[in-house]
């Protein structure tokens, strides 16, 4: 049975105010997005919107491949301080991953989030267990490539997620054709910016 998750309720709220937000978050959320040269973290819509994903869901064991500086691991390590779940963000640049390390302490989530550096193809088989839900922000051109190695690691119910699947659709054509097309998922396409997520649910 596909676990109850209010996926409805995300999508209507995915433009929750502010007023949401930890305010001990907001001012270092604002820094790395200043710092973000770039442009390498997701926007403020997309980091509300994967916090609502997970909350809603309820997921525990999350996965995140790409995790430039932290941007988008704080959003979803709030979640999963209330689902009571972690996280395992991989960075490949290690001076990245250093920063990484280094946003997601001054945030108070180093209990949550386990922070990976280095080849997330080579780190992955490393890790230990399944995923309830995975966020995929990395080399475009190999989206279909993580897809297939994470896709017989995600529980039934859990969440694929990946970014920038509308303003870079067209260097991940073979990878947005194969999470539509699978027989096992469901998949839809939002925008809570103008960068786009897909969404596929493990049935």
């Amino acid at each position: 049975m596909i676990k109850r998750w209010g996926f409805l309720a995300a999508l209507m709220l995915m433009t929750v105010s502010t007023a949401a937000q930890a305010p001990d978050h907001s001012k270092l959320l604002g820094q790395i997005k200043a710092a973000d040269k770039g442009q390498l973290a997701v926007s403020e819509e997309d980091g509300r919107f994967l916090r609502l994903l997970i909350a809603s869901s309820g997921s525990r064991r999350v996965l995140e491949i790409g995790g430039a500086s932290g941007y988008s691991a704080i959003w979803m390590g709030m979640a999963l301080r209330d689902t009571g779940g972690r996280l395992v963000t991989i960075e490949y640049d290690p001076v990245r991953a250093k920063e990484l390390a280094g946003n997601v302490q001054k945030a108070g989530l180093s209990d949550i989030v386990q922070v990976v550096t280095g080849d997330a193809f080579q780190q992955i088989p490393k890790l230990q267990g399944s995923f309830d839900f995975v966020f995929l922000d990395a080399w475009k051109r190999d989206y279909k490539k993580f897809f297939e190695m994470v896709y017989p690691r995600l529980d039934k119910g859990g969440l694929f997620v990946a970014h920038n699947v509308v303003n870079k659709r067209d260097e991940m054509g073979d990878f947005l054709d194969a999470v539509q097309k699978h027989p096992t998922l469901w998949t839809t396409i939002v925008s809570p910016s103008g960068e786009g997520m897909s969404v596929s649910l493990k049935r």
